[in-house]
């Protein structure tokens, strides 16, 4: 796999003194993206929040995920502020908000708004499905045109004993945490898994036409909801065109 490495403020970004220039610092001695953690939930002070993750974008170059668990108003007014600042900053396209779990508490005409604002400053928007945890209700982001990724959030990491890097698996938990039930439902659960973190990161999707990055997994079955239910084991992975496994078992390795 290719690595990002975000500087991520994990205790809080102005609680915690000195952590602004060592997260300038990170980005300056390599790391990829500047992070931010839920700017009023954590740190009561969304402006100066903001101020210092903008103004090491705009000193580094650097793209910004923030993660937000805030609920409800607060969470929707940090949004708000997110899109707004990222079109102030010229920065469409450079913005990630994680987890946005206060997108779960939006009536739809409220989740219709929010959209608009994300789609019109380009912030894109990743869920994990975790636990008891509010999903990111992503259709109808996707189809006002949020870019919208899921992904695993931690690989047996100090947090849970779960989580396997396995993004079928991950579109399985997807399915499973939004009831989806009928074939659309779960194919759209699995293009958000399969395609979305592509369009969230400004990678190349991979739909095995001719050009595409010939990185894909191969399994047998009759379906994409079929698949995505049953989860039968890959008969092959491929990785910048090299089979590195097949039938689950480590092939090969590349450097």
């Amino acid at each position: 796999m290719d690595l990002q490495v975000v500087a991520f403020p994990q205790l809080g970004l102005l609680t915690e003194p000195g952590t602004a220039e060592l997260l300038e610092q990170a980005v300056k001695e390599g790391a990829d993206i500047v992070g931010g953690l839920d700017p009023i939930g954590i740190d009561g002070d969304l402006d100066g929040h903001l101020d210092v993750l903008f103004g090491i974008a705009e000193r580094t170059g650097a793209p910004i995920d923030i993660h937000l668990h805030d609920r409800g108003r607060a969470g929707l007014d940090q949004i708000s502020e997110i899109a707004r600042r990222t079109l102030a900053a010229g920065m469409r396209g450079k913005v990630t908000i994680s987890h946005a779990f206060c997108l779960s508490d939006c009536d739809a005409t409220e989740l219709e708004r929010t959209a608009e604002f994300l789609a019109d400053a380009d912030v894109a928007v990743t869920t994990c499905a975790l636990g008891s945890e509010p999903v990111v209700p992503f259709r109808p982001l996707v189809e006002r045109g949020v870019r919208v990724g899921a992904g695993s959030d931690g690989v047996r990491d100090a947090w849970t004993p779960f989580g396997d890097g396995d993004m079928f698996t991950r579109a399985h938990l997807l399915a499973y945490r939004t009831d989806a039930r009928t074939d659309e439902e779960l194919a759209a659960c699995y293009a958000v898994a399969a395609h979305g973190g592509a369009d969230v990161m400004g990678l190349e999707r991979s739909d095995l036409r001719i050009g595409d990055p010939a990185d894909f997994v191969l399994l047998a079955g009759e379906s994409v909801a079929q698949v995505l239910v049953d989860r039968p084991l890959p008969a092959m992975v491929v990785r910048a065109g090299n089979v590195v496994a097949r039938d689950g078992r480590l092939e090969r390795t590349t450097r």
